[in-house]
């Protein structure tokens, strides 16, 4: 069990940049916390700005968001597609492409898939730290 805590994103403890098109902000609770606030900016588009750093073709770690604004386009590997917007909240299976929709940034908040998100080289799978040697799957 986490201990009380509260941090803020405005001084996250990492913040990650995606090939130019937007970063995340990281908050660390405990070894299976992890908080993300994502900035995908107009052209962000999973396939090509994180996929050359998850190794994968498409996204294998499972999501749960809260999109504050911007629109976001999620097809999954077998050809589903849905669209997400301001309000939404989107539980996200591993197999998946993502794109922003439009000409303004899609930001959300993960709850679930941020322990490695955007990491070089981080193992693929769920995104939780299982123990603090063993390290967590997930390149989103």
């Amino acid at each position: 069990m986490s201990e009380f805590s509260i941090k803020r994103f405005s001084a996250p403890d990492e913040r990650r940049p995606f090939a130019g098109h937007g970063h995340a902000e990281i908050l660390r609770f405990d070894d299976d916390t992890t908080v993300g606030r994502v900035v995908f900016e107009p052209g962000w588009k999973w396939s090509q700005d994180i996929k050359p750093l998850a190794g994968t073709d498409s996204c294998q770690v499972a999501h749960a968001c809260y999109i504050v604004s911007g629109r976001m386009v999620i097809r999954m590997d077998d050809g589903t597609e849905l669209e997400a917007g301001p309000g939404d909240v989107a539980i996200i299976p591993p197999g998946h492409d993502a794109w922003v929709l439009g000409d303004e940034a899609c930001i959300a908040v993960d709850f679930e898939g941020m322990g490695h998100y955007a990491e070089r080289g981080a193992p693929q799978g769920r995104a939780r730290v299982q123990s603090s040697t063993q390290q967590a799957p997930g390149v989103h």
